[in-house]
């Protein structure tokens, strides 16, 4: 049951297709704290929309008219840091993902998800959370290391044995919070613990120590 003293999670939803609007507003009026407040079909609305909005989330579709996608991604980030662009595709191609990846996108998901993984996926990114789908994980994952490691250039500092406790939690995809809860800490101590292992790491997001993680632990 829905707390009712908790705000509802503010959706911009973008896709071409009048079809798939409404099909996935029936989806995600199953959930009371999630709120659909806006409708776009286009890259041009979808950033109009989003700067007049100010959602908490943007479920938006890659191949939209005009500009695309990955540009009104990249628009929407650049314009509103606070909202969180989640990608609905019908493609797994690796490339696409990449570019959403490297413009700011918090998510990609495929469209075959279910209709309870893509309710709390939305509700993960909207707690700032990344979310990649099962099905093109692998390849993205190799270029996420390479990216972040490059061949030829020195080992990253090694973590202590609770920045590595800490960092296999993060990549459970749990927030800084539920970390802390965890390992009995508070989450400002937990969020200098981030900074620090990022900085060891030389990486920028909570994402990429996850996927690392993930690789080395054989995942």
């Amino acid at each position: 049951m829905a707390d009712p003293t908790r705000p509802r999670i503010r959706i911009l939803m973008v896709d071409d297709s009048e079809v798939v609007r409404v099909g996935l507003s029936a989806v995600l009026a199953q959930d009371p704290e999630l709120e659909i407040v806006g409708e776009a079909a286009t890259s041009g609305a979808a950033v109009a929309d989003a700067e007049r909005l100010r959602p908490d989330v943007v479920l938006m579709d890659v191949r939209i008219p005009e500009a695309g996608g990955i540009e009104a991604c990249r628009q929407i980030v650049e314009a509103l840091p606070v909202t969180q662009v989640l990608m609905l595709s019908a493609f797994a191609d690796e490339e696409i993902v990449r570019a959403a990846t490297l413009v700011g996108a918090r998510g990609y998901l495929l469209k075959e998800i279910d209709a309870k993984s893509l309710i709390a996926s939305i509700k993960k990114v909207a707690a700032g959370e990344s979310i990649l789908d099962p099905g093109i994980t692998s390849g993205v994952l190799d270029w996420v290391l390479r990216n972040v490691h490059p061949p030829g250039q020195p080992e990253p500092e090694r973590l202590s044995p609770q920045e590595q406790r800490i960092v296999a939690i993060v990549a459970e995809g749990k927030t800084n919070r539920e970390i802390a809860a965890v390992v009995g800490l508070s989450p400002e101590t937990v969020k200098n613990y981030l900074h620090n292992i990022f900085e060891k790491l030389g990486i920028s997001r909570r994402s990429q120590a996850a996927v690392m993680y993930a690789r080395k632990a054989g995942r």
